[in-house]
């Protein structure tokens, strides 16, 4: 078998073994930030923060969620990284953008967050402090979810079917995920370009 088959095989497997009844669980936790008047704050980074601005831009354009990606605005991430440090740079903006409670932080990550390891402390702090605001707190991740499994209302978990490609098969779903919710019937409200022109 050549890679490209084992990848996509992969990919299958984990298809296979995704929980639909979580992805349900973010979709109504979704429904009601939007009901609510509530904003998304989608925090990621590396592959993932690209997968949070795409997921901004269909969340405001196809659902007609407030969303924003702290990782779209590089000069005040990179003020905060030079000036305040790498862990606090998503918490500080979200306390500027006076995170709510009906508001919602959206993790995509391939680890989750861990202070222990030192894996995106950025994330465990942002977490903290949307817990202790009372805002609700979903995410797509890999491996075994690190911190954000813990404490998120949903979470989906993308199952690990390969431990040397948990970072391409994480950061792929993340938009399957995101995909699949912008599409859900009870979150969709605009159509798309090529669905409407038929």
């Amino acid at each position: 078998m050549n890679y490209s088959q084992q990848h996509l095989n992969e990919s299958i497997e984990i298809l296979k073994q995704i929980d639909s009844t979580q992805v349900e669980r973010m979709a109504d936790l979704l429904a009601v930030v939007k009901n609510d008047g509530g904003r998304i704050f989608f925090l990621g980074v590396g592959g993932s923060a690209g997968n949070c601005s795409h997921a901004v831009n269909d969340f405001r354009k196809i659902v007609g969620i407030e969303s924003y990606a702290p990782t779209d605005n590089v000069c005040e991430l990179t003020a905060r990284t030079n000036d305040e440090g790498w862990a606090s740079v998503f918490v500080e903006w979200l306390k500027v953008s006076k995170l709510l409670p009906k508001d919602a932080v959206f993790i995509f990550s391939v680890g989750g967050g861990n202070l222990q390891k030192n894996v995106s402390p950025n994330l465990v702090e942002a977490l903290k402090y949307a817990k202790g605001v009372g805002s609700k707190i979903t995410g797509v991740v890999g491996r075994d979810g690190g911190y954000t499994a813990e404490v998120a209302d949903a979470c989906l978990v993308i199952p690990t079917v390969n431990p040397n490609t948990v970072t391409p098969h994480s950061e792929a779903f993340q938009a399957v995920i995101w995909h699949l919710l912008v599409s859900h019937p009870k979150l969709k409200v605009n159509q798309t370009k090529w669905e409407s022109s038929k």
